[in-house]
């Protein structure tokens, strides 16, 4: 298969201005599985379609997600660290192992998701976004990213570790400092990044010691107090874990909601749609994750020759699956580009696939559902007024603001 020359996707200047989506649809179409150099590695493969992509996280141990052997980001987590600066002192979160170790943490963490354990948390969701809504001015212009996207999932978040609602901004510098490892807005100097973690590390001390004393029924209370082969995780991969339960529970859902609003304010009667019936929330909240994409890729590591997509890959090469292209693959989700609420069918990759999906991939949806449900009753439309500025990254698909005028009902 020809291989077709591209800009180097690792760049997360590519990104900047907006995804490149026809450079994606074209790779899909004729180079799918393609070969991307490296100025400061050896070089990756891209995986773009859907069904390989789905194939590849079907099989955890030929395709390794290990610290050891790589991690789960394009760059090498065991040379430069989970947050790509160099901290020794953050240990290895549980997205970078392999089973059997992946899928015992997996054990300890869905206790605390189960419908069971969560209780009437959809009543506490909705007591928090009325709230939050409610204080959103309408028919003038705002920025709904503080007000409504990121408040929402980290205010959820902050219930399931056990600490304070009030700390959300806290948690939201936190969360964009380890995913902000090309923005300089995130990092501006190694200095800063030195405090910002060294503050996270006082904060995770304490949760760390407080929950190792009186153990509760809280996520923090599980990661704090697992144990693997009969020892007790360390500190340091306790703190790896917090960083990956504040990074998946907040940037998924935030960006949803954001990317969900641009969507809304370019198709005003898919809004309608909604409006006239909330039942269609149902199929609405994974549409607006396929059509987000807030995870733009995730990374794996060949453990033996393999083929992929007719393409031969071979032992110690690395694998990345651009989940943000298998969610436009024309093959499986018909007029792709369309943002469509009634969508039905195939399942997008928007949360990942095979073990390593989402754990919380329920909860992230129900905020969606939740919040679209409540702006409809006091929102006929959304206004962008202009382009927001994305997050300068190949990793998260990201919105820093999102200047709307939402028009009242």
């Amino acid at each position: 298969m020809a291989t077709i020359t591209t800009p180097d996707l690792k760049d997360p200047g590519l990104y900047e201005a907006g995804v490149p989506w026809d450079l994606f649809a074209a790779l899909r179409r004729d180079d799918p599985v393609h070969w991307n150099p490296e100025t400061d590695g050896a070089g990756f493969w891209s995986v773009m379609r859907h069904a390989d992509i789905v194939e590849v996280s079907r099989q955890p141990l030929l395709f390794s997600s290990a610290h050891e052997n790589g991690g789960h980001r394009i760059f090498n987590e065991n040379e430069v660290g989970l947050t790509g600066a160099g901290e020794s002192a953050i240990g290895i979160p549980f997205i970078s192992r392999d089973p059997p170790i992946h899928t015992r943490y997996r054990k300890f963490i869905m206790p605390a998701l189960s419908p069971g354990r969560l209780g009437d948390i959809e009543t506490r969701i909705r007591e928090r976004a009325t709230k939050l809504i409610d204080a959103i001015p309408l028919n003038e212009v705002v920025n709904v990213v503080p007000l409504l996207s990121a408040p929402l999932p980290l205010m959820t978040l902050a219930e399931l570790l056990g600490v304070s609602i009030d700390l959300w901004p806290k948690l939201y510098d936190w969360t964009n400092a380890f995913v902000g490892e090309d923005d300089p807005e995130f990092r501006q100097s190694p200095e800063a990044m030195a405090a910002t973690l060294g503050e996270f590390f006082a904060f995770g001390q304490e949760l760390f010691e407080a929950r190792r004393a009186e153990p509760t029924s809280d996520i923090a209370s599980l990661l704090a107090n697992a144990e693997i082969d009969g020892q007790p995780v360390p500190f340091r991969d306790f703190i790896g874990n917090l960083i990956l339960v504040l990074v998946g529970g907040n940037e998924t859902t935030r960006n949803s909601l954001s990317h969900s609003i641009v969507a809304l304010s370019e198709n005003p009667d898919q809004w309608e749609t909604i409006r006239q019936n909330r039942d269609v929330l149902k199929t609405a909240t994974p549409e607006m994750v396929r059509y987000a994409s807030p995870v733009m890729h995730m990374r794996r590591t060949a453990m033996e020759d393999t083929v992929v997509g007719g393409q031969r890959i071979a032992k110690g090469d690395k694998v990345v699956l651009w989940y943000i292209s298998a969610n436009r693959d024309e093959t499986v989700f018909p007029e792709a580009d369309r943002f469509l609420v009634t969508r039905k069918g195939a399942q997008h990759v928007g949360f990942g696939s095979g073990q390593h999906v989402c754990v919380g991939s329920r909860l992230a949806e129900m905020q969606l559902r939740v919040a679209f449900d409540l702006l409809a009753d006091r929102v006929t439309s959304f206004d962008v007024q202009a382009p927001p500025r994305r997050f300068r990254s190949n990793f998260i698909n990201g919105l820093k603001n999102l200047d709307v005028i939402m028009r009242a009902v």
